[in-house]
């Protein structure tokens, strides 16, 4: 049985961002605000500090709710105890992680392409990360954006979550879900927020009120 994993409002961590705040206060005070779950994304720090990093948010986590999951790396996924990983297309294939993770794992998929959809609907995995929606200066190696036409085309392709990522902020995130986006992950927008609360809190009113307006459409 597969863990509950609700991606409405999906926060990936960047220590740069933080403007010398600790990511644990960062993340507490958005998980305050509204998050659905959270991304450890550490590019830069040793293995051991990466563990003991995603130890603490885990911790932290606890009470709320919200799954931690670890960009790339399955190794400090399975000594943490994460619920998952989330993957590039570089990094490690969704059915290895699978077998080393075991079936309650959540698994995500970052695409960038058609070709890289098409390819994802074979796998194993529980979301797309459809990156970027918009150009971000927070992953410079990403390709060219989706656009909204783009991310309509894709949510017609395929019948995974999309989780849409790159460049979202209050004033565009209500157009990327419109336009087939299950939830949003946002970098910038909370970890360089001067307050990480409100910024979580006014996305997800948007993410909230997007969503009970699908529902009342789908109704009538």
């Amino acid at each position: 049985m597969r863990r509950p994993f609700d991606p409405r409002l999906y926060l990936v961590t960047d220590r740069g961002l933080a403007a010398g705040r600790s990511v644990e206060e960062i993340v507490a005070s958005a998980v305050r605000g509204g998050i659905t779950a959270v991304q450890a994304r550490e590019k830069r720090l040793p293995t051991p500090d990466f563990v003991a990093a995603a130890l603490r948010l885990k911790l932290l986590l606890a009470r709320s709710g919200a799954p931690l999951i670890i960009n790339d790396r399955i190794d400090v996924a399975l000594a943490a105890g994460a619920a998952g990983v989330h993957l590039g297309q570089s990094d490690a294939s969704p059915s290895e992680a699978r077998r080393l993770l075991g079936p309650e794992a959540i698994i995500g998929l970052s695409v960038e392409t058609m070709d890289q959809v098409r390819a994802a609907e074979g796998e194993n995995i529980d979301y797309l990360g459809v990156s970027p929606i918009f150009a971000t200066p927070t992953k410079t190696d990403a390709g060219p954006g989706w656009g909204i036409e783009g991310l309509r085309r894709l949510r017609a392709a395929t019948r995974l979550p999309l989780v849409g990522i790159g460049g979202i902020s209050a004033a565009n995130a209500a157009a990327v879900l419109e336009a087939g986006a299950d939830g949003i992950a946002v970098v910038s927008a909370i970890m360089s927020a001067p307050d990480p609360e409100t910024a979580a809190r006014e996305l997800r009113v948007i993410v909230d009120l997007r969503r009970r307006s699908a529902g009342r459409s789908e109704g009538s």
